[in-house]
């Protein structure tokens, strides 16, 4: 016995040994994950190594390789916007022209006038004009989306598309492999017997890629004709209808978009496609000429582990410490990095005010008693921190004075901004900006705000509670 029990723990400090020089190299540039990780392995060193192994390796190191000659080969050939549809610097005031200029560096896009942007800020009115928008189609209808459940929302859907592909429309469908492990080989059958492309967009050609948790495509975007286009915070679902008993109300922000941005979301989803199939999307039917459609000045950004800065990380560091009156926050997920943590604290601190809206008690357990780990030092700075209880919140917006905003898919975490693909859109319109600001007023009455007394004198349990989870802060 005392044979197996030496070599059990001679065993636990070999595999410790090993990983250590793998969490360093592959974690260089996140200190505080490479201090968590080595921590995880070395207090638990068989099932923390088994953690490390699943979550803490991008394990798809190959294709993450041929995403970015993707990006390198493809991008710079997609048809491009003139001149013409650039918005003219003179127009935008001072804090939209900085962040315009933010964005282009971080990006690689420039805003675009003559858009026309629509809030969708429930499931039914979000769905309704996806279904109006796909129902339209004449000639391609382009899907992406991190979940689609088999559900009632999602057959309905499904059936829309393949009626649609019936007319002659060209569909095609990009999933992600993780996100949408409930579509089952009969549901998508239906879709590629009526000649809709599908395609997942890590396959998982080996076991190793099939169990990785990362370089997952968390976007949603729908391009109808190349000339309407949808993105931001939800699924297709009946959880974003409201029908989930568990979740109850769901409250979610979408965007309807026409204008030249639906170019620029044609071209990440062309991208994608061609990552994921090896199909070429590079023809101008798939990239009309854009029309002028409102007078909204607005770009759309990409972000990825294949890009060599953290996008929406450095946008939104870059756009709260440019904030002089307000922010408000609105997030499903929140377990932010250190210098997201700091960018709020300080904002706050310099007189502005800060206001954050997070999920509820409707969200997972582990992320909210994560990211309720952050709320001592940012009350004791000064941000207001909201908590949503009628239902689920799964918003992820961000506006700024009431003159810029930003509306897309990644959450407030470092999931979303380090290892997920994501997608969102820069708006430089103050109408759209107070509009969203109005919502947010408006979500207040069904939110608890956190006392700062009051937490303070919250149980010793919740407190290790919330620290034992933001150990896997990296992760979450």
């Amino acid at each position: 016995m005392d044979y197996w029990v030496h070599l059990e723990i001679l065993g636990g400090y070999l595999l410790t040994l090993g990983l250590l020089p793998v969490v360093l190299l592959t974690k260089k540039k996140e200190p505080v994950s490479t201090i968590a990780w080595i921590l995880c392995i070395v207090v638990l060193p068989y099932a923390g190594a088994l953690l490390f192994l699943v979550f803490g390796i991008n394990r798809v190191q190959r294709r993450l390789r041929v995403r970015r000659r993707t990006t390198n080969v493809i991008a710079g050939a997609l048809p491009r916007l003139n001149e013409q549809h650039h918005a003219a610097a003179v127009q935008l005031s001072d804090l939209q022209k900085t962040m315009a200029h933010v964005c282009k560096r971080l990006g690689g896009t420039r805003a675009t006038n003559g858009n026309s942007l629509k809030i969708l800020s429930n499931g039914k009115e979000a769905f309704a004009e996806i279904e109006l928008a796909i129902a339209d189609a004449k000639t391609s209808i382009h899907l992406e989306y991190y979940i689609w459940q088999p559900d009632r929302a999602g057959t309905r859907l499904r059936d829309l598309l393949i009626a649609k592909a019936e007319e002659g429309v060209e569909v095609r469908f990009l999933y992600d492999g993780l996100g949408s492990m409930r579509l089952s080989r009969r549901f998508l059958t239906a879709m590629e017997g009526a000649g809709i492309a599908i395609a997942p967009f890590v396959p998982g050609e080996s076991l190793r890629e099939r169990w990785s948790f990362n370089l997952r495509s968390h976007r949603k975007i729908v391009v109808c004709d190349g000339e309407i286009g949808f993105t931001g915070g939800m699924n297709i679902g009946d959880e974003y209808l409201g029908r989930d008993p568990f979740f109850g109300y769901w409250r979610d922000t979408h965007l309807r978009m026409t204008g030249p941005t639906v170019r620029q979301l044609q071209e990440i989803f062309c991208l994608d496609w061609w990552y994921a199939t090896g199909e070429d999307l590079r023809d101008d039917r798939y990239f009309p000429t854009p029309h002028r459609d409102g007078e909204v000045e607005a770009q759309v950004l990409a972000g990825g582990p294949d890009l060599p800065i953290a996008v929406f990380h450095d946008l939104f560091f870059a756009a709260i410490g440019e904030a002089r009156r307000n922010v408000n926050l609105t997030t499903s997920y929140f377990v932010p990095p250190p210098a997201l943590v700091a960018a709020l604290e300080v904002a706050a601190q310099r007189g502005v005010r800060t206001r954050v809206m997070l999920s509820g008690p409707k969200t997972y357990w582990h992320t909210r008693h994560a990211a309720r780990s952050y709320y001592d030092s940012l009350l004791a700075a000064g941000v207001e921190i909201h908590e949503y209880v009628r239902g689920q919140m799964h918003s992820k917006v961000l506006t700024i004075d009431g003159d810029w905003t930003f509306v897309g898919t990644p959450n407030f975490d470092a999931r979303s901004l380090f290892l997920n693909f994501e997608v969102g859109v820069a708006i430089y319109d103050s109408g759209l900006a107070r509009q969203l600001d109005d919502l947010f007023t408006a979500d207040l009455p069904d939110c608890h705000q956190v006392d700062r007394d009051a937490w303070q004198s919250r149980p010793v349990i919740e407190r290790l509670k919330e620290n034992y989870c933001r150990l896997f802060s990296p992760v979450l």
